[in-house]
């Protein structure tokens, strides 16, 4: 599965870049987002509750950081297990680009795999779970972007994707997220 898109963030990109490495900022952007640990330089360790049609389950996720490039972009490569509810891997690179001084592309292209009853209880169903995830994660990433920078606009989807896939929940949950720390120091 592939899912690419952008979102327009008002804030620098050294704002936007920031506030994505920051654990606590995703921690509470993530529903059902339990807890984010850092376990290595550029390693994480993510536990999400989440609901999706008949299928709740506890994910345990791993997220490593490669090719990272401060303050501009990094790929992030990611597993999660949920028990008899199934899996999901694979990667998510995201990219900052200015737009002006306090304007930000924030752009991601991922791939992913999902197994087990999550695969199982069809694409509509989770297309439409993971749709509401994403949105709600950029929602509540720029209710974070705002407290820090305030006056700030509303974040702007400006959607040229595929039909959402079982990665939404995936890089949301575990981002990286948009996405995507989606995590750094």
């Amino acid at each position: 599965m592939e899912l690419n898109g952008e979102r327009t963030i008002p804030a620098s990109v050294d704002e936007t870049w920031v506030a994505l490495n920051d654990p606590e900022v995703l921690k509470a952007c993530v529903a059902g987002c339990e807890s984010l640990e850092r376990v290595g330089d550029d390693s994480f360790v993510a536990v999400v509750a989440m609901k999706i049609g008949p299928v709740s389950a506890r994910f345990k996720g791993n997220l490593q950081l490669t090719n990272v490039q401060p303050p501009t972009s990094y790929t992030i490569n990611f597993d999660g297990q949920g028990g008899v509810a199934g899996f999901g891997k694979g990667s998510a690179d995201v990219a900052l680009t200015p737009i002006g001084v306090a304007t930000t592309k924030l752009a991601y292209a991922a791939r992913a795999t999902v197994g087990g009853k999550m695969a199982q209880i069809g694409s509509r169903l989770i297309d439409a779970t993971a749709a509401k995830i994403t949105d709600d994660f950029f929602k509540a990433f720029e209710a974070q972007l705002q407290a820090r920078v305030p006056g700030a606009p509303p974040v702007v989807a400006v959607r040229e994707r595929a039909p959402v896939t079982a990665f939404d929940w995936v890089l949301a949950a575990i981002v990286v997220a948009v996405t995507a720390f989606v995590i750094l120091r």
